[in-house]
């Protein structure tokens, strides 16, 4: 069994979640509690570990090539997990999924395209279409009895001519909606019909909450094929960011040749340790990431009962990830009170919702993905800081 309770200090490992905390948000990593940077404190499955003591013990740390056992740990498990028959051919591996999405715009857009995001959502994206000089479309998500959902029409009447891409988070970050199989084909539809090309951010989709079932979007619209990119990676379900190592996968011949010439162009190539974990915890980590989504399904049952017995205050309900989404409008205050309340008093760094985009300005966004000591401690803490509203 994974100690998912176990405690691990990670100050002064170059960790940018606890070692760039102060810096960031002004909360001391001496007693503060760093819940912002989307990856876990939790060790990831042992075979990880050993696949990685193995090289070490080996020596050589060389350029790594013949890939195929990895290209089919990858393939094993979105077909075990998701039902996904992938031929390796359609792989390409990049450095994390971040990269993935500029190379992506560089292969099918030009300087100035419109790329449509489901705001608010994550930021990495806007940051990449405003690196890489594209223009962002926010399409606002709509708040259906406290989930998510897209308004397609209205994103509609707002097309002028200019949008080339949609980049969609799937499941959605944040917010943890999980997008319904006729959500994603209407979606699908609609980049058909506008001939938009359609990337599919998948890193979540290992992370599901019973009863929600994660859809590959390859899967609910095998019709849009020629148009559709998607990104998965091991880094987000078995916590192994650092090894910066993503999947794209494309089954089209030409929408692939188009992203290999990008991909070719940045020259870039793989991280021998992200390659050696990702093909470890996928060959291997099926029992960890039970046993982690059964923790992580206490973690937000006492981190929502918490935040949602405190006036103002309202945590949307996870079907997915371990990103919890806070509104703070019902406290009637402007959102920089709220963050100093949570920096200052309740000494948190959280997400601040803004940087999600429009429909994110009066929430921020807490990492679960933590020991269950310190959730108590942070919902402990947030009570203390908001104590006044009750």
């Amino acid at each position: 069994m994974a100690n998912f309770d176990e405690t691990i200090d990670r100050r002064g490992t170059h960790s940018a979640k606890w070692d760039a905390m102060e810096a960031v948000y002004g909360v001391s990593n001496d007693d503060g509690i760093s819940m912002w940077v989307a990856d876990m404190d939790f060790r990831p499955p042992q075979a990880v570990g050993d696949a990685l003591q193995g090289a070490v013990d080996h020596g050589v740390y060389g350029y790594y090539a013949m890939d195929g056992s990895y290209r089919s740990a990858v393939c094993g498990w979105l077909e075990r997990r998701h039902g996904w028959k992938v031929d390796p051919t359609w792989l390409s591996t990049t450095h994390g999924l971040v990269a993935a999405v500029a190379l992506a715009l560089q292969a099918y857009t030009e300087k100035g395209d419109g790329i449509i995001l489901f705001t608010p959502v994550y930021h990495a994206f806007a940051k990449m279409i405003n690196n890489n000089e594209r223009q962002i479309v926010e399409s606002e998500l709509v708040l259906e009895s406290g989930r998510y959902e897209m308004d397609l029409a209205a994103l509609e009447a707002s097309l002028n001519g200019t949008e080339k891409m949609v980049i969609l988070c799937s499941p959605h970050n944040p917010g943890g909606r999980v997008w319904s199989v006729e959500e994603l084909r209407a979606l699908a539809s609609f980049c058909t019909r506008h001939d938009l090309i359609l990337v599919s951010d998948e890193i979540h989709h290992d992370l599901v909450f019973a009863p929600h079932k994660h859809t590959v979007m390859a899967l609910a619209a095998p019709e849009v094929s020629d148009r559709l990119v998607t990104l998965v990676a091991a880094s987000k379900t078995f916590n192994l960011a650092g090894g910066m190592t993503g999947s794209v996968i494309i089954s089209d011949e030409a929408l692939r040749a188009k992203f290999a010439k990008a991909h070719q162009a940045a020259g870039a190539s793989p991280n021998r340790f992200g390659m050696l974990m990702t093909e470890a915890a996928y060959n291997e980590g099926d029992t960890w990431l039970a046993e982690l989504l059964d923790y992580l399904t206490e973690n937000r049952r006492i981190f929502d009962e918490g935040i949602n017995a405190i006036p103002g205050l309202a945590s949307m309900s996870l079907e997915s990830t371990y990103l919890a989404w806070v509104d703070f409008s019902g406290t009637g205050m402007p959102m920089a009170d709220v963050i100093e309340r949570v920096q200052s008093s309740a000494r948190i760094a959280a997400n601040y919702g803004e940087t999600f985009g429009t429909g994110g300005e009066n929430y921020l966004r807490f990492n679960l993905g933590c020991p269950r000591s310190v959730v108590v401690k942070a919902v402990q803490r947030l009570e203390e800081a908001f104590a006044d509203l009750q």
